[in-house]
Formats: C-alpha cells, structure tokens, sequence
C-alpha cells in the first residue's frame, strides 16, 4: 500500500482477498486502488529486492509509528543484507536494553515488510522467532539474503 508520501505497507500472502481484507483492516480509510502505474512500479521494486537482495531497495516511504517504534525500526534499517540481530540486541542499539518485549511488539507492529527488515530480528539463542509474514517465509528470506551475501 502506499500513500501520497510513499510505501505504507508491504504485505506476504498466498491469498490476494485475505491480503485486501487485511489491508482494508489496517487502514480502514483508504481507498484501493488497482492498476496505477506508478504502484506497480513500487511494488516491481519489492519484488526485485526480494527475488535479489543484493539490489539495492530504494522506496519512498511513509512510515506510521510511535517514536519509540521509529527507533525500532530505524536500528533495523541499520542490519545488513544477510546479517541478523537479536531483539537484545536492537533494544542495546536504541539504548534502551531491558526493551527487549517492546522492541518485539515493534517489530509485530511494523507494517513494511522487508524496507524494515524485521525479519533479520531472531532470538537470543539464534532461533527464528514469530514473523508477520509467517516463520517459514522469514526463513526463506534470510536463506536468500545469505545467498546474495557470498
């Protein structure tokens, strides 16, 4: 989804009618829209970066959050291409270490998947942790960012 300042949400699904429900859901005044041009363009771009992360993935973005969440989301921002980090480790970087629940309810929160890279966040113990967009795609994401690491 994207707004007149840039992309809102970017959601995974196998369903396109739970994904609109969704959407309709978490931004319950918008107006969808199908076939803009300038849209797919984006969404091209998500696509691109996903199918190879070593591209960059430039997007404008409209980013909806509390200050605190901002913060989350911009040390994630911060992680590398096939890096991850830890929710202790996010809420250290924002100086904030015994965050580390809040810093979790952030990441849940975050509506851009992959431009806030919210999938580089695993447990402390090096597991994959709840995602979005489902653990298996997590899983799938961080296999291709690895890969476009070497």
């Amino acid at each position: 989804a994207a707004s007149e300042k840039g992309v809102c949400a970017v959601f995974f699904g196998d369903d396109a009618s739970h994904l609109t429900r969704d959407l309709k859901k978490q931004f319950p005044g918008a107006r969808l829209v199908e076939g803009d041009p300038a849209f797919q363009q984006l969404t091209s771009k998500v696509i691109g970066f996903i199918e190879d992360p070593s591209a960059a993935l430039d997007l404008p973005l409209d980013i909806r959050g509390t200050a605190f969440q901002h913060r989350v989301w911009e040390a994630l921002r911060r992680i590398p291409v096939g890096s991850t980090a830890s929710y202790a480790d996010i809420a250290k970087a924002i100086g904030s270490p015994k965050a580390t629940r809040a810093v979790a309810r952030a990441c849940g929160s975050n509506r851009i998947a992959v431009a806030i890279p919210c999938h580089r966040v695993i447990g402390s113990d090096g597991s994959l942790t709840g995602y979005r967009g489902g653990v298996e795609r997590k899983r799938a994401l961080l296999a291709k960012e690895a890969n476009a690491k070497r």
